[in-house]
């Protein structure tokens, strides 16, 4: 402890040090109290007392502190309180002295902290209610603020917040004030609302110029009319309430992250349409897909330190009941966690640790399946929960495990759960029977020799990673780049690396947002229960949609072998550019060509810019590419050495992050249709998805392979 540290602290345990304990109402107080020393007597003086402390605008002011930011120590609240130099030493210790001998302040002699007492907070509610009234009935201008209370107009509390939130120069924020000042009192009110004031704050520094200024200082919200428009269009809520709640905040958070996180060349280009960020009200709080490895994750039973105290803390499941329990509560809590998918790896395995009997094993599944289908989902699409099953398991509690998620998409309108089935070993023909039936119903499965979401995004490749957590959810317009580079290849492909290198910081920062969130506790199940923080596994991935469209139908190239390569040499440029740039950042980058949310958007935004007919010309689909696709109905001309397979195969080989290959079906597929094209794609490709559309009624939930037009069932027209 330094010597300065030392004269604090004495100065803290001796408050009586230099200050005359003289003063008038304490004098008045005293003559009083000569009368006699009844109980209520002596409540009586005690009030008088207290009323006395609560004349003094300083001891006021320590009271709100401590109420707000408490507890503080000595040095902490006497700053906050405004006595920052030596000479006010005196006068702060004199204030502080009178509100311990009250009782409304209280010292915590071994953390040697101050805090408000319940007292004191009695205090100081009536303090605010009085103050509140006198201003009401005096006919000044008063505000009521945005934290519930009603407080005279003080123009010094507009130059404090510009200072203090805007970073202004005292001297400048001086002159902002008077200017709005003056509007305030043309307006001739006597209302006036913090909200009110900071937009007359706002378009002030705007008519100077101040952007930057005004960007901290914006209030984040919602227009009245938004806000009547969630509570008037319920109708296709899938969450109830929470869908309200989460719109609201998530409003807020966008706006946030796009006018004062983001670099502005990044948010420049998300608005305009170059890329496109997907969850930007979640952006810098949780990760997009996260792989898990179940028996890890709950070896030791459920723990989540001081979080999620509602959430029963179970210990290690040792019986199939017990994992019936776990199982649900860990999906559910996981889920919101991340915001497109979690992979689950080693099910079968958990399974037959807890028993080996397939029966009892298949109807708790179902029940874990049902449950965990419960949870609330951040967007329109939930968050995937996907269980990897690799073929080389057992055979037997693979089929089980099949029949019970063939049950789960019967009954389950949209189904939130996932297959990634892994033929890397073993045999597809002994379950595609069973899983043609599945993607017919609906199921949301995914083919791939190794480990990936149902959106093909591709797991790290390092075997000693647990858990593994991909950063996504940042698209990048490859036709609008095209567009913009005059036919020139070249020109395309450096536009792209420009991109590319910003885009990559942007993630960077992200990166570093979620890790920090994590560590104190926004993702309890990731921070507590996996090791992810210490083995660094977080890692980024940039996704390119609109591929052929940018390189044969805006830049001019023929679909022949020339053509074709020039589109891997686009990718190849997406990759090497993100490779140099992760390596100087210290963090793993890859490209990936997958769905993403964003393709309307790119299409109707580069509409407005270059006009319909060119990008009509350019998407004869009316929509950009995301990944590949092959129609289904060419499987019989398919062999190794097809072009369709060569360059799906090679595209996938030059991608480091995952490419999705669709597979689609023209009409509704029988079911041997689909078993024909899971063991042909499994010997021609590494990774493939089967696309079927299973309609649902929107109003009822039904579900039926015959439903067209209208619900046979509500009679609705709501078909999704």
């Amino acid at each position: 402890m330094g010597k300065d540290e030392e004269a604090e602290f004495e100065e803290e345990l001796d408050l009586n040090a230099g200050v005359n304990d003289n003063d008038d109402d304490d004098l008045m107080l005293d003559a009083d109290s000569k009368d006699g020393g009844g109980l209520l007597q002596s409540t009586s003086k005690r009030v008088r007392m207290i009323f006395s402390v609560m004349a003094s605008p300083n001891r006021i002011d320590i009271l709100r502190i401590l109420n707000s930011k408490g507890p503080l120590t000595y040095s902490e609240l006497k700053s906050l309180a405004g006595f920052k130099s030596k000479k006010e030493s005196g006068k702060f210790a004199y204030h502080l002295r009178k509100l311990l001998r009250q009782s409304l302040v209280a010292l915590n002699k071994s953390e040697r902290r101050y805090t408000i007492t319940n007292l004191g907070k009695l205090v100081l509610s009536l303090a605010r209610q009085i103050e509140e009234r006198s201003i009401i009935e005096s006919g000044k201008m008063y505000v009521r603020t945005s934290h519930d209370s009603i407080e005279e107009f003080n123009s010094q509390k507009i130059i404090q917040s510009l200072v203090r939130e805007g970073s202004l120069p005292l001297e400048l924020s001086q002159k902002i004030t008077e200017e709005v000042e003056n509007r305030i009192y043309k307006f001739q009110t006597t209302y006036l609302t913090g909200s009110l004031i900071r937009e007359m704050v706002d378009n002030v520094l705007l008519e100077h110029g101040y952007e930057e200024y005004r960007n901290k200082l914006a209030r984040l919200g919602m227009p009245v009319f938004d806000v009547q428009e969630m509570f008037t269009n319920v109708e296709n809520n899938q969450n109830g309430t929470e869908d309200i709640l989460f719109k609201a905040g998530k409003h807020v958070l966008s706006e946030y992250l796009l006018t004062n996180t983001l670099p502005k060349d990044v948010a420049d280009s998300h608005l305009s349409g170059d890329l496109h960020i997907s969850n930007p009200g979640i952006w810098s709080l949780v990760p997009d897909t996260v792989f898990l490895n179940i028996k890890e994750l709950i070896e030791d039973g459920l723990e989540l330190g001081g979080k999620s105290l509602g959430v029963s803390r179970i210990s290690q499941p040792k019986t199939l009941d017990d994992l019936s329990i776990i199982l649900p509560m860990v999906f559910s809590l996981v889920s919101k966690e991340a915001s497109q998918e979690v992979v689950i790896d080693e099910l079968p395995a958990l399974l037959t640790k807890t028993s080996k009997n397939l029966a009892d094993i298949e109807k708790k599944l179902l029940d874990i399946f049902k449950l965990s289908s419960t949870s609330i989902s951040y967007e329109k699409s939930p968050t995937i929960i996907s269980f990897r099953l690799p073929l080389s398991t057992d055979q037997k509690v693979i089929k089980s495990i099949l029949s019970v998620y063939k049950s789960y998409v019967q009954i389950t309108p949209l189904p939130k759960i996932g297959l990634v089935i892994d033929y890397e070993k073993g045999k597809i023909t002994e379950v595609s029977d069973t899983l043609s039936t599945i993607i017919s119903l609906g199921g949301n499965v995914i083919f791939s020799k190794g480990s990936c979401s149902t959106n093909a995004i591709l797991k790290d490749e390092e075997k000693h990673i647990g858990t593994s957590i991909k950063l996504g959810s940042l698209t990048i317009n490859l036709p609008r780049l095209a567009f913009e580079s005059n036919k020139d290849e070249t020109y395309f492909r450096a536009r792209l690396a420009l991109l590319i290198k910003p885009a990559i910081d942007s993630m960077v920062m992200r990166k570093k947002d979620i890790s920090d969130l994590t560590r104190r506790g926004i993702n309890p199940l990731l921070s507590t229960n996996t090791q992810f923080m210490q083995k660094n596994s977080m890692s980024l991935t940039l996704n390119l949609v609109g591929l052929k469209e940018a390189v044969f139908n805006i830049l001019g190239h023929k679909d022949d072998k020339e053509g074709k390569e020039i589109l891997y040499k686009v990718i190849q440029t997406a990759v090497d550019v993100a490779s140099k740039k992760g390596k100087e950042c210290e963090v793993n980058v890859t490209i990936a060509m997958v769905d993403s949310d964003g393709i309307s958007r790119f299409v109707t935004l580069d509409s407005e810019k270059y006009g319909k007919n060119s990008v009509q010309d350019a998407t004869p689909s009316g929509s950009y590419s995301q990944g590949l696709s092959i129609d289904s109905s060419k499987l019989k001309d398919l062999t190794p050495k097809n072009a369709s397979i060569l360059e799906s195969n090679k595209i996938a080989k030059a991608l480091n992050g995952g490419l999705l290959l669709k597979i689609n079906f023209a009409k509704k597929p029988k079911s041997t249709e689909i078993k024909n094209v899971i063991e042909k794609f499994a010997v021609l490709t590494s990774s493939f998805k089967p696309i079927v559309h299973a309609p649902v009624c929107g109003n009822c939930g039904y579900k039926d392979e015959k439903l067209v037009d209208k619900c046979p069932t509500c009679k609705s027209q709501y078909i999704l």
